[in-house]
């Protein structure tokens, strides 16, 4: 983790470099294909019957792709493909009897992630475009430590992002619409949840 935090520093100081470029990735007056790299640093949790106490502290990395699909307002459709960390410590909420083979209140979950986000560009006077944006994402877990917990998850995605001289960041909430409580009983239901931030960079 600390690896991590001293990458993004590293980034934050490097942006001024990025001037040089012209605004890069959302031009606003004219259609337009994009992609871009991204990284950053997601909290965590499980909310629900078997919530987590503490939530999870991850990384996230990825690459995404966004193509303008209007001629008249600045709208873009922007997909792409995240390895992020998710889930939580301390599952509560249920008795041993309930579950009698629970081997861990630990549910950690490394997560791919498709995206698929309609975002909405205003530019300003200063050349800096926000981008508040929606829709869905889907999950699929590859890795992770965890029991009673589905390995796949669907939910939505709400945020909004700066664009400025190709650098980008974001901050975005995630909550998932479906029960990841992979048991047979109607008597639990949970959904995950994460806040995340992430940097990086449009061409």
């Amino acid at each position: 983790m600390k690896k991590f935090l001293f990458t993004i520093v590293a980034v934050l100081m490097a942006a001024p470099s990025f001037a040089q470029f012209s605004s890069g990735g959302f031009s606003l007056d004219e259609e337009h294909l994009y992609w871009g790299a991204r990284f950053g640093i997601t909290f965590a949790g499980i909310g629900g019957d078997l919530e987590t106490d503490k939530g999870r502290t991850g990384m996230t990395l990825g690459g995404v792709v966004g193509l303008r699909v209007s001629d008249n307002t600045p709208v873009f459709l922007e997909s792409g493909l995240y390895y992020t960390q998710r889930g939580g410590k301390d599952l509560k909420g249920f008795k041993q009897a309930d579950l009698p083979n629970v081997k861990s209140t630990k549910a950690y979950l490394n997560y791919l992630e498709i995206p698929v986000l309609i975002k909405y560009g205003i530019m300003t006077d200063n050349n800096v475009a926000f981008l508040p944006f929606f829709g869905p994402y889907f999950s699929f877990s590859v890795a992770g430590d965890h029991d009673y917990i589905k390995s796949n998850d669907m939910g939505f995605k709400l945020g909004c992002g700066l664009e400025w001289n190709n650098l980008y960041v974001e901050a975005a909430y995630q909550f998932g619409v479906l029960n990841i409580v992979d048991y047979d009983t109607d008597n639990f239901s949970s959904h995950g949840h994460a806040f995340a931030v992430n940097i990086g960079v449009n061409f």
